[in-house]
């Protein structure tokens, strides 16, 4: 079980710092190879990951099997803090960029093929400055006030883009702000939903934990596109704060964390 909420942790940090990579290289592989040439190279990477999961990781032990209901999956009160929590998460994330290079473009006045420029400094910054503040608070078993935290400053931050969007420096500051949050959120949500699920029901917890993510995903490109069309960008930055208020307020409930288990993560 201890390597398990370890790895599912790892998972969620990936899943995170593959965002994070895909910002940086995408302005300048879109200025070398074009749009086509992006969602060519997509292919070729997904091609490479069905060969690695299909020959290189082993084939997963067989293990006694118990039924759960899925119904009580979805109605585990715990499951459902995190659940609601990933779906806000990449809704949020989704809808913001796609008004943030824009802002880049008009407002810090940056090309798009120098765009790297700002992800790489704000996203490999925030990761080293997540590391310490998880790894505090497992040891001190205070990770529901980190993971609180994490969503009060999301929040902050759209607010943040909601009032300062035309102002490229604090622009920049709001992106690292975000990535914290964002990176702390995703690394620990994954652990959580392991640790959280039934023994008898983590493979299934975990299904619609990434089925919402992947919801989230959708969501937010939709109605961010969306917004900003018909509403405008500031919209977009609204509906994401009153979003993350809501999830704020669930999150807030969820029980402290034992120490002896925040210890093991």
């Amino acid at each position: 079980e201890e390597h398990r909420t370890k790895a599912m942790a790892m998972v969620g940090a990936s899943i995170g710092l593959s965002f994070a990579v895909s910002l940086v290289f995408a302005p300048v592989l879109y200025a070398r190879l074009g749009m086509d040439g992006i969602f060519f190279l997509i292919a070729v990477m997904a091609l490479a990951a069905i060969a690695v999961v299909t020959w290189i990781v082993p084939a997963a032990p067989a293990l006694p099997s118990a039924k759960v209901p899925l119904i009580a999956v979805l109605k585990n009160p715990e499951l459902m803090r995190l659940n609601f929590g990933v779906f806000v998460l990449h809704l949020c994330q989704v809808a913001m960029f796609v008004i943030v290079p824009g802002a880049l473009l008009k407002f810090a006045e940056m090309p798009l093929d120098q765009h790297w420029k700002v992800y790489l400094p704000v996203v490999f910054g925030s990761f080293i400055v997540m590391l310490p503040i998880i790894v505090k608070g497992e040891r001190q078993a205070k990770m529901k006030q980190v993971f609180v935290g994490s969503i009060l400053l999301l929040m902050l931050v759209q607010f943040g883009f909601w009032q300062w969007l035309e102002n490229g420096t604090i622009l920049i500051g709001l992106l690292f702000a975000f990535f914290l949050a964002f990176n702390i959120l995703e690394a620990s949500q994954p652990s959580l939903v392991s640790r959280l699920a039934p023994p008898a029901a983590k493979g299934a917890a975990l299904g619609v934990y990434n089925t919402l993510q992947a919801l989230g995903l959708a969501c937010g490109g939709a109605l961010g596109g969306w917004m900003q069309q018909h509403v405008g960008a500031s919209s977009v930055f609204i509906f994401s704060a009153v979003l993350s208020l809501i999830w704020l307020i669930i999150a807030h409930r969820m029980p402290e964390l034992p120490g002896r288990v925040a210890k093991r993560t």
